[in-house]
């Protein structure tokens, strides 16, 4: 049951406990006061009067009065106890509603907050009213958003000013290696040693720029336009994917959805098996866009699925080619868009991800 409910039947429980209470407590009066009448008639008759009905006369009647009294009180009494506490139900719910709107307002602003495209997000409750309980929670709530916020916007200034710094020594080392690989003068040992640290400097590249895509990526999207997903998947699509390009206009940021659509390509030929295939799918849906990418790879457990999204995760066959940020910034591409992406382990090998985003 629902907590309005628990109060609504608390309420109500209640009210009538106190109730019967209440008629028990009549009744006795009532019929300890009437035995007590009878009591005083029959011991305090003055001289002349008339005489008094014996006792068995007077038991009698008083026996009738208590019967009386029963079915009109405890009967007619329960029936409008009944009814009574019916109302008195109704309006608890009424109250029980009253008091948990504060809560409701809570509880939809949290669930705003974790569902936007910002992890610490700028709403907040401030919730308006008397100082008690639950404006407290609503306030403290209010301070751990803040707080929230506040770390996510460093962490992100942290990784973008830190990969700004890293792109400069990166592009340096390249340069110089470069120049000490096409020396004339240069032996056989320097150009294979320069072509290995061009390849590592590249994969630096790679990671640095990752880095900085992801930093921008976790912020919520200021300007949206039309962008048609199609033509943008079918820009970077490689040679030997299938394709299936349904019209789907997405609302977003191009680059940013052309680097998610890059990812999912190059994520899902690189985790395949030899003659494998890799197929691409876009398609409209009332209120939304969806871009599909299945891939015919190695099994994968369904309980490491979810991990694949994490920063850094790599697999051990293919942990020298990427940087492990591929899928991360698909998600928060997709978050950022108000959009989400799920994947799906194929039992026969392979995986389907499917990302869904908002319709233009």
């Amino acid at each position: 049951m629902s907590l309005r409910l628990r109060l609504t039947v608390l309420y109500g429980g209640l009210f009538l406990l106190a109730g019967v209470v209440l008629l028990g407590v009549t009744y006795l009066l009532f019929t300890q006061q009437v035995g007590r009448r009878v009591t005083v008639i029959m011991g305090s008759a003055p001289p002349g009067a008339p005489p008094l009905p014996s006792p068995e006369s007077l038991d009698q009647q008083a026996r009738l009065v208590r019967e009386a009294a029963a079915t009109s009180l405890l009967t007619q009494g329960g029936i409008a106890l009944a009814v009574v506490a019916v109302i008195a139900a109704g309006a608890g719910w009424l109250v029980a509603g009253r008091v948990l709107a504060p809560l409701r307002q809570v509880t939809d602003t949290a669930r705003r907050i974790a569902a936007a495209a910002d992890p610490g997000g700028h709403e907040r409750i401030a919730l308006r009213g008397p100082d008690d309980e639950v404006k407290n929670l609503a306030d403290a709530f209010d301070v751990m958003v803040e707080r929230l916020d506040r770390s996510f916007d460093s962490q992100r200034r942290f990784v973008a000013n830190a990969s700004h710094e890293l792109r400069t020594p990166l592009t340096l080392n390249r340069s110089l290696v470069e120049v000490a690989m096409h020396r004339r003068t240069a032996s056989d040992d320097v150009r294979e040693l320069g072509a290995k640290l061009l390849s590592i400097n590249s994969r630096h590249e790679k990671l640095i720029s990752g880095l900085l895509l992801l930093a921008r990526s976790e912020n919520a999207l200021t300007e949206r336009r039309p962008v048609d997903l199609a033509a943008v998947v079918a820009h970077v699509v490689p040679p030997g994917v299938a394709e299936d390009l349904g019209e789907a206009t997405a609302l977003g940021d191009a680059l940013l959805l052309e680097r998610l659509a890059h990812n999912l390509l190059e994520n899902g030929a690189r985790h395949n098996v030899p003659g494998g295939w890799v197929r691409v799918t876009t398609r409209s849906l009332p209120g939304r866009v969806e871009l599909t990418v299945a891939n015919s790879g190695p099994v994968i457990p369904p309980a490491e699925v979810p991990a694949l999204f994490d920063p850094f995760h790599r697999r051990a066959r293919v942990a020298a080619e990427g940087a492990g940020l591929g899928l991360s910034i698909v998600r928060s591409v997709a978050h950022a868009h108000g959009g989400r992406v799920s994947a799906t382990a194929r039992p026969e090998g392979g995986l389907v991800v499917v990302v869904s985003l908002p319709r233009g």
